[in-house]
């Protein structure tokens, strides 16, 4: 595996970007055994930085989609791929939060999605690939610990929320393994993880996405209150009584099948239709 990048001194990582280059051969490795992409799948790397990830991936691939915002690393990474990079790796520059994924599909194949997320990014760039879940077979990130304990937390929990609620409608999330600072460079100040989230139909019913995400945004907006204040603009506590579910509840005991109930209820009164993807 090839360690070229290992120092990042071609490049001075850029905060505004949030920017700490992954150079550990261990981490990679199990990244791409995690992954285990077949050569023709459709794979889209995004934030390649200086190419640690994107060099091994170039080896087990046919064609490398990647999408990065800063155009300053760009010829270090053609450099890096060496000649894999004209015949192989398609370069997007862009913002991976204005970018349409979907416009990457030219066939029937699913997008498969992985990267080194910027940190200061994560939780809205994760809601904005949500929204092409249906055309996404998985993907795998490396993100902060914390946001991969709020990925995979059960109700109840102080790490349960809006993010847990909102991809557990769309997907499965699933933590693989855990990594330090010092895989990066430079190395942050927190610990990461690396997830794979899976999009599947909800293993509940939900009659309307867009109210579903409207009733889990309304009832964490207010974390401390209870389901009567947070939701009050939305629902009587009869209404959430009838849903089974005791009003006086907070939104982080409820599971996401119960704020499923409750937003069914919503929609169904006819008060609460839209569209939307929870951003």
């Amino acid at each position: 595996m090839s360690r070229e990048v290992s120092s990042g001194s071609a490049h001075v990582a850029r905060k505004r970007f949030g920017q700490h280059f992954l150079h550990d051969p261990y981490v990679i490795d199990r990244i791409l055994r995690a992954l285990r992409p077949d050569a023709n799948d459709l794979v889209v790397e995004i934030g390649p930085g200086l190419g640690a990830l994107t060099g091994p991936l170039l080896q087990q691939l046919a064609l490398l989609q990647v999408v990065e915002i800063d155009r300053d690393v760009i010829p270090h990474l053609q450099r890096i791929c060496g000649p894999d990079a004209e015949t192989k790796l398609k370069v997007h520059l862009a913002d991976a939060l204005q970018f349409d994924f979907g416009s990457l599909r030219t066939d029937a194949r699913p997008l498969r999605l992985v990267g080194n997320l910027p940190y200061n990014i994560s939780t809205p760039l994760l809601f904005h690939l949500l929204g092409y879940s249906d055309q996404v077979r998985d993907m795998h990130f490396m993100l902060q610990k914390e946001v991969v304990d709020r990925l995979t937390a059960t109700p109840g929990g102080k790490d349960y929320g809006r993010l847990t609620a909102t991809v557990a409608a769309r997907a499965q999330a699933d933590s693989l393994f855990d990594v330090g600072p010092g895989a990066f460079n430079p190395p942050p100040k927190v610990m990461s993880s690396v997830v794979r989230i899976t999009p599947r139909p909800a293993a509940f019913q939900i009659d309307d996405l867009a109210v579903y995400d409207r009733v889990v945004t309304a009832a964490f907006s207010q974390r401390r209150k209870t389901l009567t204040n947070s939701l009050r603009s939305l629902m009587t506590a009869n209404a959430i009584t009838d849903c089974g579910i005791d009003p006086g509840a907070r939104a982080e005991v409820l599971s996401p099948a119960q704020f499923a109930l409750l937003a069914n209820h919503h929609a169904s009164a006819g008060t609460g239709t839209g569209t939307g993807t929870g951003n």
